[in-house]
């Protein structure tokens, strides 16, 4: 029985008041029939809530329950809000709650809205009510799902609420006249329904992580399976927030081949992929760009080996060969960030030190040393935090007082270099720690209480350049930490002691063109906002963040989130005690490097299915490079 579908047709049976679904579920030996949990249909008009099948297993197959004859009003809303969470090609049974008209026109796919929890919904009832009843339905808006697939958390007010007008037709049933204009799903249903994936595009020669959400099975609209919908959304472009900075190598107009709905490796690890006669004419340069966002694309979809994309193009019903690269050879052409070598943090003597964890070895002694170079020399050159070029050649590190940034090598020796002009009349209050984007450019900001300010040092040895960070409305940058792919920076901004949030902004460059413009942070936006405090940050491998904050009356914690602020996966053990937290930078998952924390402990790193271990006591401002 393993993997072969059950069928467990229920129809539209009424079971002590409540309606049932049809459901196909996959059985598994250890787990048995899944079943869908069921929503409760009343006829009255109280306000009730409709919680669509809460806590259904992402193997579970939902399909909807056609609306009954004569059904009553209150059942045709409550049928179609479920009907909306199945799997029914092009959502049939949704369309049977819907007149002919609104059938018709209604367009599922145009944008999803996530509620926290599920609807609820009551009737309207008034004297003046012609063509019928109608029914409000409302609930807590968490965040919206685009037509680029990008998921938006709710900002600002968060009640929704829609209003379905009910008619009868000629045979008097009740049927909705006007349906909201996409998908309304509880949080639940949208975590079976949906899964996250990266889609990835250049940002000058470096990919960047898109992250957006496909359908976790078969789209009832398009019929494309998970990998089939993610390239399609590859092909149409970049979301419309990170659009302004990164570019597709695929040409405008580019589209699978008519008719594909669905794509798969052959036996040597290949993903062929038929493209329209858009690519006819690419060079090859072009085109093994092409393939290389395509490779990480899918082979951050599915997680399994991928060696090889080879692009097809079209004509006359035929396929030939376009071009094709190899993992290897896209590694090359994506720039991906180097391994790091070492970890760095500063010790109890306030020196920058370094040391190799690796996750591998039963050997647990580790062995730290002073970085090299000027840093070294006596007197000890005094340090309260630090950050490391990506290459590993130099260091930016912040004096003891805070108030001085020095850029220093890592390789030979000659004597410490002069401070860095950073703030007003080239002298800072207090700075954060600071970072190193991929192109070699050192970010700090001045948390001066009367002149707040982000600043870039360009090329780590340039005049330092005050940069616009459109949007922080009177709040000051506690801390900060740039990607590696240099497109985003994650902001942690304050209003006062108690209360940080956490917010990624875009970072916008002159381009080649003759644009003399200074470098911009815009469209900031909310990067964990489940979480009420947010204590510290850092990147994570393929464009995530790991978060260490707390859920409002709940416990610190650290978890995993994607940078449009939607959460990934769950909270690390043992993260009460933690202050400050770095993890690698490397995108390359195939050489894990572990998790570092500043605890109450000292220095600790975490080994992969292990507990938090204690590297050093003392010591603080643990780090990759970047």
């Amino acid at each position: 029985m393993d993997g072969e579908p059950v069928d467990a047709r229920w129809g539209s049976a009424r079971v002590k008041g409540r309606r049932l679904r049809t459901v196909r579920a996959y059985a598994f030996p250890a787990a048995g029939l899944l079943l869908a949990g069921c929503a409760s249909m009343p006829d009255s008009g109280e306000i009730r809530a409709v919680q669509a099948s809460q806590g259904v297993d992402s193997q579970v197959r939902v399909f909807g329950v056609p609306p009954a004859d004569k059904a009553t009003p209150a059942e045709i809303v409550d049928g179609f809000l479920e009907a909306m969470t199945s799997d029914d090609p092009q959502l049939e049974t949704a369309r049977k709650y819907l007149t002919p008209a609104a059938a018709k026109s209604w367009k599922p796919g145009s944008a999803v809205t996530v509620l926290s929890s599920g609807l609820n919904r009551v009737a309207v009832r008034g004297e003046k009510d012609p063509e019928g009843p109608r029914w409000k339905v409302t609930g807590k808006k968490l965040a919206t799902v685009d037509e680029h697939s990008a998921y938006q958390p709710q900002t600002g007010a968060r009640e929704y609420e829609e209003q379905l007008q009910l008619v009868q037709d000629e045979d008097k049933q009740w049927r909705i006249s006007t349906p909201p204009s996409g998908l309304v799903l509880s949080e639940s249903d949208f975590q079976r329904i949906y899964m996250p994936v990266n889609k990835y595009y250049f940002a000058g020669s470096t990919l960047v992580a898109d992250p957006v959400y496909v359908r976790q099975r078969t789209d009832p609209d398009s019929r494309m399976d998970p990998t089939t919908q993610t390239v399609q959304s590859l092909l149409a472009g970049p979301s419309r927030w990170l659009a302004p900075v990164v570019e597709s190598s695929f040409p405008t107009g580019t589209e699978l081949r008519t008719g594909t709905k669905s794509l798969s490796y052959d036996g040597q690890n290949t993903l062929r992929v038929p493209l329209n006669d858009k690519v006819g004419n690419v060079a090859q340069p072009q085109c093994k760009k092409m393939a290389t966002q395509l490779l990480y694309t899918v082979k951050d979809l599915t997680g399994s080996r991928l060696d090889q994309v080879e692009l097809l193009r079209s004509s006359d019903d035929k396929t030939s060969s376009l071009c094709s690269v190899t993992s290897v050879s896209a590694d090359a052409i994506a720039n991906r960030p180097k391994i790091p070598e070492f970890q760095y943090f500063v010790d109890n003597e306030k020196r920058l030190v370094r040391m190799k964890l690796d996750v591998s070895s039963e050997d647990q002694q580790t062995r730290t040393e002073p970085v090299p170079g000027p840093l070294a020399a006596v007197p000890v050159f005094k340090v309260s935090s630090a950050a490391v070029s990506h290459d590993e050649r130099r260091a930016a590190v912040v004096s003891e007082d805070g108030h001085g940034l020095y850029v220093v090598s890592l390789v030979g020796g000659g004597p410490m270099p002069a401070q860095v002009p950073i703030g007003k009349g080239g002298k800072a209050e207090t700075l954060t720690a600071p970072s190193w984007d991929a192109s070699g450019d050192v970010w700090v900001a001045d948390r001066d209480p009367q002149h707040p300010g982000l600043w870039r040092v360009p090329g780590g040895t340039a005049a330092p350049e005050r940069v616009q960070v459109a949007g922080l409305d009177g709040q000051r940058i506690a801390s900060l930490k740039v990607s590696a792919d240099g497109a985003r920076i994650a902001l942690l901004l304050e209003k006062d002691a108690n209360s940080k949030i956490l917010y990624i902004g875009r970072i916008e460059r002159p381009d080649a063109k003759g644009d003399v413009s200074a470098v911009s942070v815009r469209e900031l936006r909310p990067a964990a906002p489940q979480m009420e405090n947010v204590t510290t940050m850092s990147w994570a491998p393929r464009g995530r963040l790991l978060v260490v904050g707390r859920e409002k009356g709940g416990v610190q914690q650290a978890r995993y989130m994607l940078a449009d602020g939607s959460m990934v996966a769950a909270s690390l053990p043992g993260a009460t005690g933690l202050a400050e937290v770095a993890v690698a930078a490397a995108e390359d998952e195939s050489k894990p490097k572990p998790v570092l924390a500043f605890s109450e402990d000292g220095i600790v790193w975490l080994p992969p299915g292990a507990q938090w271990r204690t590297v050093v006591e003392g010591g603080r401002s643990p780090v990759y490079p970047g």
